[in-house]
């Protein structure tokens, strides 16, 4: 019998070459089942992967204006959420009626966030688990956190996009309740992107007696805001979040922190701001979070300045 089929090479293009973005486009490469290129700010000719699997030296092919792009099977959108507007020329150029976006990005409301700059394309959202750290120009690290790396809804797009992947080092996970997942990764944001922006530290932060009872109270109030919004959370949800977080490397830095470290505005309004803005949705009070958004935003309009 003769062997089924390769599977047809699509065409992908993964916006924005920070650490999810290269860590992404490089494990597409390595696997080499489809054509990658790359939509950044500056030409690379070629990216090393460092990887617990081993590390990989691939050519990437990168364009740096949209006029140099053509229409996309799949697009990977790995900006940060508050930079989702200035990729509205790339999504015109990548995007027809048989595109899917797929949005790696932090936060809940993946589809409205994305859409009006899609063109009509498919938008699939996904939980992003794994850890992308741009070391230089031409080199990234990628840490498997947890068990699966993505996770995306179970429904045709979702498992679309688990098989673009397939081959990969990169895992995918298809969720049945892709809402509540969505919120946990919320939860694990909260709390770890704000400490580690303010403290400037990395996740050993979370390790010090009166930072962990914040935590703890940063939790209890977005946790009481997602069961509002239906999120199905245990009693003791807010527990085991930090008992997740604890049990990461206290090396890990987070995009926040990152962004802090180079002079960069922070990611705010889809992490700490959302907390917020669904807490005023539901009429809920979270002062402790107000207070974390308020600081946030006074570090990122002076790195704005």
């Amino acid at each position: 019998m003769p062997p089924p089929p390769a599977p047809p090479r699509l065409s992908i293009a993964v916006v924005g070459l920070g650490g999810i973005g290269a860590a992404l486009a490089m494990s597409l490469r390595a696997a080499d089942r489809h054509d990658v290129i790359a939509c950044a700010r500056r030409p690379t000719g070629h990216l090393v992967l460092e990887r617990a699997e081993g590390t990989v030296d691939l050519p990437l092919r990168a364009v740096t204006t949209p006029a140099e792009a053509d229409q996309a099977d799949w697009v990977m959108l790995c900006t940060k959420a508050h930079h989702t507007p200035s990729t509205a020329p790339w999504l015109a150029r990548l995007c027809g009626p048989r595109t899917r976006v797929a949005v790696l990005q932090n936060g809940i409301g993946h589809v409205a966030r994305v859409a009006p700059y899609a063109g009509g394309a498919t938008i699939v959202p996904t939980v992003v688990y794994y850890n992308g750290e741009r070391l230089a120009d031409d080199r990234v690290r990628l840490r498997h956190v947890v068990a699966h790396d993505l996770v995306a809804a179970n429904d045709a797009a979702g498992r679309d996009f688990a098989q673009v992947l397939d081959g990969s080092n990169l895992s995918v996970l298809l969720s049945d309740d892709f809402a509540t997942l969505a919120w946990r990764k919320l939860l694990l944001n909260v709390v770890v992107n704000p400490v580690t922006a303010l403290t400037l530290q990395r996740q050993a932060a979370l390790r010090h007696d009166a930072v962990h009872a914040l935590c703890l109270e940063i939790l209890d109030e977005a946790v009481t805001v997602a069961r509002a919004d239906g999120a199905r959370l245990d009693g003791d949800e807010a527990a085991r979040i930090m008992a997740t977080l604890l049990s990461y490397s206290p090396e890990l830095g987070t995009s926040m922190y990152f962004d802090r470290l180079a002079g960069r505005s922070l990611e705010i309004e889809a992490l700490t701001g959302a907390i917020v803005t669904a807490a005023e949705r539901h009429g809920i009070r979270v002062p402790v979070n107000r207070t974390l958004l308020a600081l946030l935003r006074a570090v990122s309009d002076a790195a704005s300045a």
